[in-house]
């Protein structure tokens, strides 16, 4: 699905809210946008374009625009993606059209609506973008990039995070890479692009197992991009670096300043009237569009090990930190194995709650009332000390070039003695 027709699926659906007065893209369109969270927004008029947020302030908002039932989502999530389960109308299409019905010329770039989200940012960002990159040894990548925009709007600083994606085709490059920036993708693009498969799969591919992608030539790359982007930025990473930063990052904690790859813009187009897709650091569609595909990745691995029912990662845990995993359980390890599991999955991951079928994962203070009344903290806690832990998470220790190092701690808060079961269960009637 676009971006406009999910917005005009929105609006139908009255959970639109629209602004119509003229914002400024520093500061004040970003605060327009905290304010109206969770309700999806559009800002009808950001120094003369059209800006749309809030789009995914939760999973079930994610579900509905990929066609997913929030119920089921993993499993069925996880069966498109898989391709156990094939979707009507699924595939890719490739044409040697060009991208774009407008051209704009470089000279104009000032005018597009890159924000400046909060006071001590470093310079209006590009947060949205969907960038496509070619790896001469893996094939294509797609994957999400925060770019500073430099004055003049032609180039811009680019935090590549090592050891990825774009990291290992740069390296792969000889440091020189070109790339295309999809702004206001179709949902699918926006969601395959987060997810983290194996080096070798194009992310473009899972894209296709989830909806229709039709895709269309750049002009100055060697690329192919969705032809529903609202707007296309080509260029090349040119091989210097320039200061990126300070930026708020997923933890709602500012990323300070560092050396990052330079990136120079050859090209922009869009469509007739775009609207332009706009992700605020640190608030819901950042946390969801970057947290949910870890609960994907737990689930598969979880479900290794035991039967699992569902994944959460959990909004106080800035939906990268902590989560909880809900299990069928049946053999009396299956608590510290899905613990483990999750741990290995999701390297980021801190803090893990393992608890029974009838315990709703997405209930914090469901999950709390089985901590308190299945968990004994000399029996049920499991501390693992100087493991990989998240650069995000200010309280980890941190090293230049290396992954940072932290402690992590599960809780296994599932009944214990299933002879006395009835101990355990909430009495409702």
């Amino acid at each position: 699905m676009d971006i406009p027709s999910f917005v005009r699926s929105l609006a139908q659906a009255g959970k639109l809210k629209t602004i119509e007065k003229r914002l400024s893209p520093v500061l004040a369109a970003s605060a327009e946008i905290r304010g109206a969270e969770p309700a999806p927004v559009l800002l009808t008029d950001v120094g003369g374009a059209r800006v749309a947020a809030n789009l995914f302030p939760d999973r079930d908002a994610l579900a509905r625009g990929l066609g997913v039932d929030p119920r089921r989502f993993l499993p069925e999530l996880g069966g498109l993606l898989s391709g156990k389960t094939k979707r009507r109308g699924a595939g890719s299409r490739h044409s040697d059209e060009v991208y774009g019905e407008v051209e704009v010329p470089l000279g104009e770039l000032e005018k597009l609506p890159f924000l400046t989200y909060y006071q001590g940012d470093g310079g209006p960002f590009l947060t949205s973008g969907v960038w496509i990159v070619r790896d001469p040894v893996l094939g294509v990548n797609l994957s999400y990039h925060r770019m500073m925009i430099a004055a003049g709007a032609r180039q811009g600083t680019v935090r590549v995070v090592e050891n990825r994606g774009t990291h290992t085709a740069l390296k792969n490059s000889g440091g020189k890479l070109d790339a295309a920036i999809c702004i206001g993708a179709p949902v699918e693009v926006l969601f395959a692009a987060s997810l983290s498969p194996a080096p070798d799969v194009n992310e473009m591919d899972l894209a296709a197992l989830l909806g229709r992608v039709d895709l269309v030539r750049c002009k100055t790359v060697d690329l192919e991009v969705p032809a529903a982007c609202e707007l296309v930025i080509e260029g090349t990473f040119t091989g210097a670096q320039g200061r990126e930063g300070p930026f708020v990052d997923i933890t709602g904690t500012v990323d300070l300043p560092r050396r990052q790859p330079v990136f120079r813009i050859t090209r922009v187009a869009r469509r007739q009237d775009p609207l332009h897709y706009a992700i605020v650091p640190g608030r819901a569609d950042h946390r969801v569009l970057m947290g949910v595909p870890k609960e994907l990745d737990m689930f598969r691995a979880v479900g290794q090990v035991c039967r699992v029912l569902d994944v959460r990662v959990t909004p106080g845990g800035c939906c990268w930190l902590h989560a909880v995993i809900r299990i069928d359980k049946r053999k009396p390890g299956d608590g510290p194995r899905a613990i483990a599991a999750a741990f290995a999955a999701h390297r980021s991951l801190k803090h893990c709650v393992v608890v029974d079928a009838d315990v709703d994962a997405g209930d914090p203070a469901d999950v709390e009332w089985a901590v308190a009344t299945r968990f004994q903290a000399d029996k049920d806690l499991v501390v693992l000390s100087d493991q990989p832990a998240s650069s995000l998470d200010p309280s980890a220790c941190h090293f230049a070039g290396a992954k940072s190092r932290g402690a992590k701690m599960g809780l296994d808060a599932t009944i214990k003695r299933p002879g006395e079961r009835k101990l355990f269960m909430r009495v409702t009637a």
